[in-house]
């Protein structure tokens, strides 16, 4: 385990504070006020039949040309790819050390594996059970998980889509997020608390159902990052957590009404 370093003096503090801001500013922050945006927007041509709009997760890019429509693709992978690693940079500078002083290497990688596939049955078997809960009661948009034409590269796009949103939310809102809120003087349960909040707002737009479930989500595997250091296992789980949904909902939803 690797001892995250006591809180900082005050110009530390205030430095962290600003790295804080400029991750969240290009990354999942800037996402939760658009969720926010999505959500009122949604439920107001709805007139508060939330149920009856639909969320799209997964979109690919459809132009009349197909090298663009990969191009694009590829850019919009490689744009949720970069705020992940430049938290791990700042990382590498404070608290340093083996993984970025969070976890972030292949040294333990068999056993947690594994614990990547017990936080995806943990979360994943009760998380599809409040989506189809949250819709029929009215809380949920209708998900369109994918809307991405059938080309070549849907399926390797989809799987690289799955681990992008594994490493920027584990990365960003678990190791980062918590590391730099306890070094400015923030108490676990605080941090802890605050990370779980933003990671069901910016889910907020497939309804309160998401947020919800999401939000746990975030309870569950920040108190697991904070007692053990280790975001490697929570990264994996949320990959096949998105790897399942996604590869599922394309070729299961035309054969299962409720998907």
């Amino acid at each position: 385990m690797t001892d995250i370093a006591p809180p900082a003096p005050s110009a530390r503090r205030e430095r962290f504070g600003l790295e804080i801001l400029c991750v969240l500013g290009v990354s999942l922050g800037i996402s939760a006020i658009n969720s926010v945006l999505n959500y009122g927007y949604s439920y107001a041509v709805s007139h508060g039949h939330f149920n009856k709009t639909t969320a799209t997760v997964i979109q690919g890019a459809q132009t009349s040309y197909p090298v663009y429509d990969f191009l694009y693709d590829m850019l919009g992978l490689l744009n949720g790819i970069v705020p992940p690693l430049l938290a791990l940079l700042l990382l590498a500078r404070s608290p340093a050390g083996r993984g970025f002083g969070v976890g972030f290497d292949l040294s333990r990688r068999g056993r947690e594996f594994l614990y990547g596939i017990g936080f995806l049955a943990l979360i994943g078997i009760p998380g599809l059970t409040l989506v189809w809960v949250s819709h029929e009661m009215g809380f949920n948009a209708s998900l369109n998980v994918v809307d991405f034409p059938d080309v070549w590269y849907r399926v390797p796009y989809l799987l690289m889509s799955a681990f992008q949103n594994g490493l920027s939310e584990e990365i960003i809102v678990v190791a980062f997020l918590l590391t730099r809120l306890r070094q400015i003087g923030w108490s676990d349960q605080r941090a802890l608390v605050g990370s779980a909040l933003l990671r069901g707002t910016y889910h907020l737009y497939q309804g309160w159902g998401a947020f919800f479930g999401n939000a746990v989500m975030g309870l569950i595997f920040g108190w697991w990052f904070q007692r053990t250091r280790r975001v490697w296992p929570l990264v994996i789980a949320h990959f096949l957590l998105d790897a399942v949904s996604f590869i599922g909902y394309v070729y299961l939803h035309n054969h299962i009404d409720w998907i």
